[in-house]
């Protein structure tokens, strides 16, 4: 555990708030486009935090003041040829699932724009923390392309079928208030408190078990879309994971002798 600062390539850096870990887009002055570069970059960045032990909640915010991330670098790939797009595809990819199977809990902290990738790179985490100025979509049909990075996937699973096909085919994008009405997003706070709100919600999630945040993110995220005996089944594995645990014997020593736990993490 500690605190400190590295970075990954020109456009990702990692903090760390002890057992919080802050996973920045750097990439200002392109208002945050994901470059193949970048996605590299932030690809690097989640296989680091997926090894290391002491990470309980990964956080992802944004440097620029105006946007989370407008989305793949467009300029960039208006220069490739086919070749290069499909070179490129698996670099991409790699971004998205990055953030999308970090076993411990991610939290998106979202300003501004967050459209197309960058708002797929937010749909990727587990909770999103959005402030006033929020506005979200996924506009890809509009420039002849589906959400390609988990878009068509995740948004159904977080709004349901018909509301998900409602915001991709018309390609429009929604304010705070009607994102969290609709569920899109999670907790709407006030203009530029997104990063704070979303570190100190991390806080209070990374005070609990190390060993049971990441088996019940398991545990969610294996048992969403199967029938409720066989999600029980994924759960009981995930129980049985956690049950002999080190973790465990501290959580029940400690509440026994009505103290805070001093996790081992094992």
């Amino acid at each position: 555990m500690g605190d400190g600062e590295r970075r990954f390539g020109e456009f990702v850096v990692v903090r760390r708030h002890g057992y919080v870990a802050e996973l920045a887009l750097d990439r200002p002055k392109a208002m945050n486009a994901v470059s193949t570069d970048m996605a590299r970059s932030v690809a690097e960045a989640c296989a680091a935090l997926g090894d290391d032990r002491d990470v309980r909640v990964v956080v992802v915010t944004s440097t620029h003041e105006r946007a989370f991330c407008v989305g793949a670098d467009l300029k960039e790939r208006n220069s490739f040829s086919d070749a290069d797009l499909v070179r490129q595809r698996p670099v991409a990819r790699a971004a998205y699932t990055g953030v999308l199977e970090l076993p411990m809990p991610t939290i998106a902290a979202v300003h501004g724009f967050a459209l197309g990738g960058g708002f797929e790179l937010a749909l990727s985490c587990d909770l999103i923390v959005a402030d006033r100025t929020a506005v979200v979509g996924l506009p890809e049909v509009s420039v002849g392309v589906i959400p390609g990075g988990g878009g068509t996937q995740l948004l159904p699973r977080r709004v349901g079928a018909a509301r998900a096909a409602e915001l991709i085919f018309t390609a429009r994008r929604l304010e705070a208030g009607e994102a969290r009405e609709l569920g899109v997003v999670d907790q709407v706070v006030e203009e530029g408190r997104d990063r704070a709100e979303a570190l100190a919600l991390a806080a209070r999630i990374a005070a609990n078990s190390p060993v049971g945040l990441r088996a019940a993110k398991r545990a969610l995220r294996l048992g969403h879309g199967l029938d409720l005996r066989a999600g029980l089944e994924v759960e009981d594995a995930a129980w049985r994971s956690v049950a002999f645990s080190g973790d465990r014997a501290e959580g029940v020593a400690a509440f026994n002798e009505k103290r805070k736990p001093e996790w081992p993490g094992e």
